[in-house]
């Protein structure tokens, strides 16, 4: 995975506010997503882009999350929590609060582990749920 600088500890990224780490969650995943879709897929970018948004929207990344919560660390589980419960700047317009609060969760542990180099454990709770 392509990452710009060293990962971070584990204390320094469970101390940043976790709308940002759902930040680089939503970037790491939504990457994630399309680089798997172009390379199972001979189709146009439309037809990418319309699949893909299945995947990264907020109805979609609450339904994984509900699929992988059981499997989540205690680690994982807190980041989660946190990221559920964050207070956010903006409200989704087109999913539900409980999907919407839900897939912040999921995309702060995203960012979580991928900021602290955990990009092998992102990969397995990815191909829980392959595009």
């Amino acid at each position: 995975m392509l990452t710009e600088s060293e990962p971070v500890s584990e204390m320094r990224a469970k101390q940043m506010n976790p709308v940002v780490l759902a930040f680089v969650g939503d970037a790491v995943y939504t990457l994630l997503v399309r680089e798997k879709l172009a390379l199972s897929s001979g189709e146009k970018t439309g037809a990418l882009n319309k699949k893909a948004s299945d995947f990264v929207s907020a109805h979609g990344q609450s339904n994984l999350m509900e699929k992988i919560m059981p499997l989540l660390t205690e680690e994982e589980t807190e980041i989660y929590r946190r990221g559920r419960n964050a207070k956010k700047p903006t409200k989704s317009k087109n999913a539900s609060v409980g999907e919407y609060v839900r897939s912040t969760g999921f995309e702060a542990v995203i960012g979580f582990l991928y900021l602290t180099g955990q990009t092998e454990r992102i990969r397995q709770l990815f191909f829980l749920n392959r595009p």
